[in-house]
């Protein structure tokens, strides 16, 4: 009698047990590694950028660019950069120095290309992966003869579009708008 009565209480356990364990399991939270990954970033929004593009000797136009970058937070953390002043050297030595825009042939820009070469540029520099990500926002050419348009400002002339980027928007941003 008493191999039933301890049987049919082991039988209760082991039930009460795989049940506990399934509702736990079915209410627990999906864990979402692109989640984990956006949540370990930080956005810094890129400034307005214009660089000077040389030509035998001469300012032939300017780019116009805005470039952020989302960055590892746990890398930054008591590291002090002067994002900006790296951002535009970087640019400068990509469009001016390594003339990656063809600008009598904008369609063959590669942006992926020059996103990678962006991001490789500052982690190099900054001797480290912090460097997460590259958004471009705006990358626009605009010739020297373009800005010197007399006549009121209905002859003044657009910049040639390189890049047509999207915002970059801050996290929580993004999850206001969605909700």
């Amino acid at each position: 009698m008493i191999k039933l009565i301890l049987t049919g209480a082991w039988v209760c356990i082991v039930t009460l047990g795989t049940v506990y364990f399934s509702v736990v399991m079915a209410t627990a939270p999906a864990t979402d590694p692109d989640a984990e990954k956006k949540a370990a970033l930080e956005l810094v929004k890129g400034e307005s950028i214009t660089l000077p593009m040389i030509s035998n000797g001469k300012v032939a136009g300017y780019f116009l660019s805005k470039i952020s970058f989302m960055l590892d937070k746990e890398k930054m953390k008591g590291v002090e950069l002067p994002m900006t002043e790296y951002m535009t050297d970087e640019l400068f030595t990509l469009l001016v120095g390594n003339k990656m825009v063809d600008i009598a042939d904008t369609s063959t820009f590669n942006v992926d290309e020059f996103r990678k070469s962006v991001k490789e540029g500052m982690n190099k520099r900054f001797g480290d992966e912090i460097v997460a990500d590259v958004m471009v926002e705006q990358l626009d050419y605009l010739a020297k003869s373009d800005t010197r348009v007399s006549g009121g400002a209905e002859n003044v002339k657009q910049p040639v579009k390189i890049v047509e980027g999207t915002t970059a928007e801050t996290p929580a941003a993004a999850a206001s708008e969605s909700h």
